[in-house]
Formats: structure tokens, sequence, C-alpha cells
């Protein structure tokens, strides 16, 4: 008999060890946006480095309710949550912060773009395609700094900017934040969505048009049901233009 309790004794010692780990580093972070190089990687990556520079601490820009969030790819019972704060500067940012959670993303859509590939119809410089759904919405890319966040193309006709994502997905609303200054190279410019590369995209169905938008606005871009489609097309239509895009966000759901 009391072998029996030892070995249900050392049982269920091996199985507290076993169950309870750090379940958030398997996961897949995002937030809010950005700040520099703030990533929401950084945040799960194992390492408590609690100053900003050492690059272990993720941050989003200073803004209205900002986030971040781990997705735990599968569901567990949460036992605890450990959070490290900063320890170079500015503690009280997190006076009043919130954990929730659940399996829900209502409220808190998850930025597609982030899972898809970019490509665009020319290459200014070194501002690539992949700077448009890095996750930053740093507007000013020229200013001396060493940060890059948008894409930019050659002045050209027809310029055009592409995602690529995974699989098809209802896609119900569109993110883009414009750059600083030159805010009008935006004006006139169409985000179609569908499932075909003919023109580069350009062909598939119109989701939207940018008719102007005001220097490092971020604008938001609905449709109430929905479009189809695994390509976000952006482009400047019948003139020649830089197409110069801070951030694309895309936000719907995947299909079967």
């Amino acid at each position: 008999m009391k072998l029996c309790v030892v070995l249900l004794l050392l049982l269920l010692q091996t199985c507290s060890v076993s169950t309870y780990q750090n379940v958030a580093m398997r996961g897949k972070a995002t937030q809010s946006n950005r700040f520099e190089f703030g990533s929401a990687s950084n945040a799960i990556d194992g390492n408590r480095g609690n100053k900003f520079l050492s690059g272990s601490c993720s941050q989003t820009d200073k803004e209205s309710n900002p986030w971040w969030r781990v997705d735990l790819l599968e569901p567990y019972v949460i036992t605890s949550v450990i959070i490290s704060n900063r320890g170079d500067c500015c503690p009280e940012r997190l006076v009043g912060a919130q954990i929730h959670i659940g399996n829900s993303l209502h409220n808190n859509e998850e930025n597609l773009a982030i899972q898809g590939k970019a490509a665009q119809s020319s290459l200014y410089s070194f501002y690539g395609p992949y700077y448009a759904i890095d996750g930053s919405r740093d507007s000013k890319f020229d200013d001396g700094s060493k940060v890059m966040s948008c894409s930019v193309t050659n002045h050209e006709s027809n310029p055009w900017w592409r995602l690529t994502l995974p699989k098809t997905h209802k896609v119900f609303s569109v993110k883009i934040t414009n750059r600083y200054k030159f805010h009008e190279r935006l004006d006139g410019a169409e985000i179609r969505i569908g499932d075909s590369l003919v023109n580069n995209g350009a062909d598939n169905p119109r989701f939207a048009l940018i008719t102007s938008m005001t220097a490092s606005e971020t604008a938001e871009f609905k449709v109430p049901n929905g479009m189809d489609g695994r390509y976000v097309y952006i482009g400047v239509p019948g003139r020649e233009e830089y197409l110069t895009l801070c951030e694309v966000e895309v936000f719907g759901s995947a299909l079967d």
C-alpha cells in the first residue's frame, strides 16, 4: 500500500512538472503596431532581459488602446501569466493594463498581412515591398533614422503593390498608412482583391477606391459582407507616380 502511494505521488509530481510549461514560446505573437525593433515576438523569446536596446522586448508606438496578443495555436488551460516589465525606464506604462484570455478575436481581428508575401512593380532604392507588412506604421522612412518601414516603387506608369496570402480569405477590412509627406501620391489608388494574377492582380474586383488620404493617416476601407481572394492589390491607375505604402493591414477570415 505504501509503495502504491509513493508511486502515485511520484506520478502526480511528474505529471505536474510536465503540465506546467511556458506555452507562449510555442505561439505566434502580434501587436497593434511596432516601435522601431520592438517586435511582438520579442516578448515570447524566452529571454527576460529588460532593457529595450537589448532587443528582447516588444513595444508598440504611442497610440490609443495599444495591445499585444499571442495565439497559442491550440487550446490550453491557463493557470498563470508571468510578465517581465521594462527595467531601463518607464515601468508605469503597464499600469492599468488588462490581460484577457479566450477563444475570440472579436474587437481585435488578426492582421493577415503579416502571414503573407509582398511584391511590387519596381524597387526605389532599397524600400522593398516587405516594409509595408513589417508591423510598423512609422510613416517617416526618410527622416534620417535607420528605421525602414515603407515600401516605395519607382516613378512609373500604373505602379502597384501586391500581397499574397497563404490561401483564400474573406477580407472585410484593409487599413493603409500613408507617408508623412507627398500624401497626395495615393489619391485615386485602387484596392482590388481576388484569386487572379492576370495583369498582376489589377483585373480582380475592386474592394475600395482611395480618393484621398492625409499625411501619416491610417485609413480603414471596409466591405460589409467581405470579398473573397488570396491576392490584395493596391495600384495607381492611369498616371505616372511613386507608390508609397508605410503599412498595409488586412483583416478577415480564412475560407475552407
